[in-house]
């Protein structure tokens, strides 16, 4: 099962990525912009995510993915439920896709694989 640390392990993993709080809840930064929050439970974290995909994502694995009606409507925001994710290779992705989205463009062209 996905926890609260392996977020953290692989959302510091990824290149300029910092820690820093925010709303009293850790939050994962690239370029001083937030592409991952843990949630105060530690059970979900928010990820960023375009909404032209998220009711897709929510669609098809209602499980998995959710948003906090009346706070995240507005916003390109994905809640993921940290127990329904398959395994440390789908977080991945999922941290990856976040970060492509948030981090500057040389640090993207300078990490194809963020991971590598």
């Amino acid at each position: 099962m996905v926890t609260a640390d392996d977020v953290r392990a692989l959302a510091l993993a990824l290149p300029g990525t910092e820690e820093k709080a925010a709303w009293g809840q850790p939050t994962f930064r690239v370029g001083g912009k937030i592409f991952a929050a843990l949630a105060d439970d530690d059970a979900s974290m928010g990820v960023r995510c375009p909404r032209e995909e998220r009711d897709e994502l929510i669609a098809a694995e209602p499980e998995k993915f959710f948003v906090r009606p009346g706070h995240d409507d507005r916003y390109d925001w994905l809640r993921v439920r940290l127990s329904a994710l398959a395994d440390e290779a789908e977080l991945r992705d999922v941290l990856a896709d976040a970060w492509r989205q948030r981090a500057p463009r040389r640090l993207v062209a300078e990490h194809p694989d963020p991971w590598a």
